[in-house]
């Protein structure tokens, strides 16, 4: 097969497996491991885990390294660092210390199974103490619990993990070599890391600043992504020249960014080379795993997903009770955790290239630790009914917390609900105050609830997502629900309980912009503000105020801009800047000129039906520059300038019609 097959064969199974998993609401990178194991060469044998695979998958775990770099920082581990340094720190010495313990004493009972010295033992522990930071922050932040009080220690562990990385990255290498070297190989290593660490974070800050803002002046997009390639590499390539791992100058080199200005942008640069790569490294993980050695050796595939997964809920639930949690809470941290993670994949594929893993206990090791990913998602799913079940307090708790909002709400009627109380709900609660309005306010983050209870703000915690807290906050007698986070799928899940048990309460909701605006208006929003849109009709309100329009007119104009949903202001022409990932699916404004010759010439602008594409017609302008009244629907003349709004697909199906009709 060529490389270009090769490519091919890749790509295509990459985006197969990322659409499924995409249906069935799974992370992606559990499609990459499916698609490694079909395609590898113990399946269908379609491709061959080549040197040259191999390598470039290797630049994936240095673009996840840099990332992580990326997001370390100072003052975030100061504020978590009860969680970090206390619960996330226990976790994994403790995970390392039991988990090899353990595996040696199997070794002990079961030679014949179970084959191993302590050198491997340490290195698998390393690989048993990870988490999967991917799944579970992406499914915490989809069910909101980001700042929920299991959700704040899940974050500190991980974060503990990702920080544990480092010297394991610098362990596991040294431990193949043999015992007489082992102690020298170690310091060594552990000196050689550290002197590096130390020079770069010198002297690194100041040099990085420098040079990114030398390069940044050139205002080139594409000479500021070569250099942080440039950099990412070139420090990972420095740290191998030491005798240690790539993925160590990755690291370093995402955490003196970190430090600069320009942190943001370099996160948005790099991130299509981290996603790709990254997915191309766990196609070559699922490769590894012979399927056919899993099924002959099943009993010891079930007890390698079992005992690991209970062990490590059970260690993170009693850490967790140590540090100051109830029971639910330490069941639910335990339960989010409890599954194999990524880096776990590159400690073991670390100790397989230094001969530290036996070949036999491989595949039974990489097959559970896909299983137990896989068991993630549904494991989360699920937590809720879990605790519920077997942790009576946890029902008093919640009922205890439903109790402590209906007691506040109790007394409030025509009341209006604020679900968030950031900076916009709290304007909001001023303004009510102002006017002799009451409100209650929902939020999920204990400390800011705390701080503004004291003040004297109507506000407790709890999720405005759930019916259970809205019900509480007297959803029922209120006269408004104005959801003020910008989170469509909250805001969704807000809709779907107010408009299935108070239908008649107005629901409020805030956007970034007019993307989501359709789906939020059939979801049962009674108003949808799009910030983006306000901002812009608030600086034309005030520009047309100024330069002497009178103020009833001004005000007309914006509200029947607001009535008629932002017609008129919804779509832009796109610029160069304006096409990012995020922007590519936004409504936009595009001009077409009728070429001469073009089909549609003579025929009525209405009998295109171009509003059945998707596609609206702000304006028609003649080749003499004249603007056309639409509401006369003008026919179509030679070299007409027609500007169209609509999703890009959409526009590009009418502009064929226009021509072709």
């Amino acid at each position: 097969m060529t490389s270009l097959e090769l490519t091919l064969l890749y790509l295509l199974a990459a985006v197969l497996g990322v659409v499924a998993c995409r249906s069935l609401k799974l992370p992606p990178m559990l499609g990459y491991l499916v698609v490694g194991v079909v395609i590898g060469p113990n399946a269908l044998a379609l491709a061959q885990n080549s040197e040259g695979i191999k390598h470039l998958a290797e630049f994936g775990v240095v673009f996840l390294m840099f990332v992580i770099g990326l997001e370390f920082n100072l003052p975030k581990l100061r504020a978590m660092r009860k969680h970090v340094f206390g619960l996330g720190l226990f976790q994994v010495l403790l995970t390392m210390m039991l988990g090899t313990g353990g595996a040696l004493l199997l070794a002990k009972l079961a030679p014949n199974v179970w084959q191993m010295n302590w050198q491997t033992a340490v290195a698998l522990s390393g690989a048993l103490a990870m988490s999967s930071t991917a799944i579970v922050v992406k499914m915490m932040s989809d069910r909101l619990e980001m700042e929920s009080e299991h959700g704040k220690r899940v974050m500190g562990v991980l974060l503990f993990q990702d920080l544990a990385v480092v010297p394991l990255l610098v362990l596991i290498p040294a431990l193949s070599s043999s015992p007489e070297e082992l102690l020298t190989s170690l310091l060594l290593a552990s000196v050689k890391a550290t002197v590096l660490i130390a020079v770069l974070l010198v002297g690194g800050q100041r040099v990085m600043r420098w040079w990114l803002t030398l390069v940044a002046r050139r205002k080139s997009e594409e000479l500021f992504v070569l250099n942080l390639l440039l950099i990412t590499l070139g420090l990972a390539w420095l740290t191998e020249l030491a005798g240690l791992s790539l993925a160590l100058g990755a690291f370093i080199a995402g955490m003196l960014i970190s430090e600069t200005e320009y942190k943001h942008q370099v996160e948005t640069d790099i991130r299509p080379f981290h996603d790709v790569l990254l997915g191309l490294f766990f196609i070559t993980i699922g490769m590894i795993l012979d399927w056919r050695l899993v099924v002959a050796s099943w009993p010891l595939v079930l007890v390698l997903v079992t005992l690991p997964v209970l062990f490590k809920l059970g260690l993170v639930a009693v850490l967790t009770r140590v540090f100051g949690g109830n029971m639910g809470t330490a069941l639910r941290t335990g339960l989010y955790l409890a599954q194999a993670g990524e880096f776990g994949f590159v400690m073991l594929t670390l100790a397989q290239q230094n001969d530290l893993v036996p070949p036999a206990l491989l595949n039974p090791i990489l097959a559970s630790m896909v299983l137990s990913m896989l068991a993630t998602p549904f494991i989360i799913m699920y937590a809720n009914r879990i605790v519920m079940k077997l942790v009576a307090s946890d029902w008093l708790q919640q009922s205890l917390q439903m109790t402590t909002i209906a007691r506040k709400s109790i007394n409030s009627n025509k009341h209006v609900i604020i679900c968030g109380y950031g900076r916009s709900g709290q304007n909001m609660a001023r303004i009510l105050e102002r006017e002799g309005i009451p409100y209650m306010a929902l939020d999920l983050d204990p400390d800011r609830v705390r701080q503004a209870a004291a003040a004297g703000d109507s506000v407790v915690f709890g999720d405005a997502a759930r019916l259970q807290a809205l019900m509480a906050a007297g959803l029922a007698r209120a006269s408004a629900v104005v959801v003020t986070y910008l989170d469509t799928a909250g805001a969704l899940k807000v809709l779907a309980n107010t408009r299935a048990h108070a239908p008649q309460v107005p629901v409020i909701v805030r956007t970034q912009d007019d993307l989501d605006l359709e789906k939020l208006s059939a979801a049962g929003a009674t108003e949808v503000v799009p910030e983006a849109i306000e901002g812009s009709l608030m600086l034309a309100s005030h520009a047309l105020a100024l330069v002497g329009v009178p103020m009833r007119r001004v005000i007309r104009i914006v509200q029947d801009q607001r009535d008629a949903r932002y017609n008129l202001l919804r779509g832009y022409f796109h610029g160069a800047d304006d096409d990012t990932v995020n922007e590519l699916d936004h409504e936009r404004l595009g001009t077409f000129t009728l070429p001469l010759g073009a089909k549609t010439i003579g025929e009525p602008l209405e009998h295109l039906a171009l509003h059945a594409l998707g596609v609206r017609v702000v304006s028609l302008r003649r080749v003499n520059g004249k603007a056309i009244d639409l509401a006369s629907n003008p026919p179509l003349a030679d070299s007409d300038t027609l500007v169209l709004s609509g999703k890009p697909a959409a526009l590009a199906v009418a502009e064929k019609k226009l021509m072709q009709g």
